[in-house]
């Protein structure tokens, strides 16, 4: 089987298209700079130049494709990032379903977030949450736009999309605001945890595995809560201090002073530091099979990967 892959020189798509050669498949790696994919190409993917915002670009690579992964997305959040951040996550994957409806691919799986339900203020939501804001990031809002305005019209249309939504992905290798946090932390220099903050959590290898399950065994037309396990972020780094023995910070900020130093400074990472984004992964579990790794099994992991990146004595 032959597939294109969106975000094939990120986090989640690099270890999906991994995957995807490991079993076998054949794979069509999209990238804005081919030279960030010369170990896929060494791993027999063929790169293809392309972005997602210039759909022309994605037309020949996608041609005669059995299945598109569209996994690109843009995370970084804060002012200078809103023109991209609806660029890419809602004009190019609307330029991506387009296209795939266009050359009559057979299959699509589409990487949406939890975040589309903004802060659940501590609620377990599922796929049947219809939220409408307010958000609390660019993100979060062209990720809505883009799961709720751009893939499910086109797939009530008939276009044969499955859709994804990880939670908070870790591992080895990790460049969000979360994978940053972790390495301050090691380095001793993290100040301080939101105290209400919490996450469902998934390591990058399983949140990769649930796309190939989507692709497999999805229903066109679904989406599914592919994320991982329910903890706060204050749980999550007593955890890494219970297999590190490095001490976590004891500040443990309010989501009012958050709020408050949000106003003030403006600041989207401010705004979104106390909240909740949680959901259940009941259908994913009941559909796709899907499974995660418990998460000490995958910190220790990802901390040991980290440590010896940034030179520290190893987990032992």
């Amino acid at each position: 089987m032959r597939y294109f892959v969106t975000g094939a020189t990120g986090f989640i798509g690099g270890r999906l298209a991994r995957q995807l050669l490991a079993a076998g498949q054949e794979v069509v790696a999209l990238a804005r700079d081919p030279g960030k994919a010369s170990d896929l190409a060494a791993k027999g993917a063929m790169i293809a130049r392309g972005d997602v915002t210039d759909k022309e670009s994605l037309r020949p690579p996608m041609r005669g494709a059995d299945g598109v992964f569209h996994v690109a997305g843009w995370y970084k959040i804060g002012r200078k990032h809103r023109e991209a951040c609806r660029a890419v996550n809602v004009e190019g994957t609307r330029n991506v379903l387009e296209l795939m409806q266009d050359l009559g691919i057979p299959k699509g799986v589409y990487t949406s977030t939890l975040a589309v339900f903004g802060d659940t203020h501590g609620k377990i939501v599922d796929e049947t949450s219809r939220p409408n804001g307010p958000w609390l990031t660019e993100y979060d809002r062209t990720k809505w736009s883009a799961h709720y305005e751009v893939a499910e019209p086109m797939m009530r249309r008939g276009l044969p999309l499955v859709i994804v939504q990880p939670g908070v992905t870790y591992g080895p290798g990790d460049g969000s605001e979360i994978g940053n946090a972790f390495r301050q932390y090691l380095r001793r220099r993290l100040r301080g945890l939101p105290r209400t903050a919490a996450y469902c959590w998934g390591h990058v290898d399983d949140t990769a595995r649930a796309h190939l399950l989507a692709m497999e065994r999805g229903r066109a037309g679904e989406s599914y809560v592919v994320a991982g396990e329910p903890r706060t972020l204050v749980e999550a780094f007593e955890l890494a201090e219970r297999i590190t023995r490095i001490p976590t910070p004891k500040l443990r900020l309010s989501a009012s002073l958050l709020r408050f130093l949000a106003a003030v400074s403006g600041s989207e990472v401010l705004r979104a530091a106390p909240a909740t984004y949680l959901a259940s992964n009941a259908k994913a579990k009941r559909e796709l099979g899907l499974a995660h790794r418990a998460l000490e099994e995958g910190f220790r992991g990802m901390l040991a990967d980290e440590m010896r990146r940034l030179g520290l004595a190893p987990v032992t």
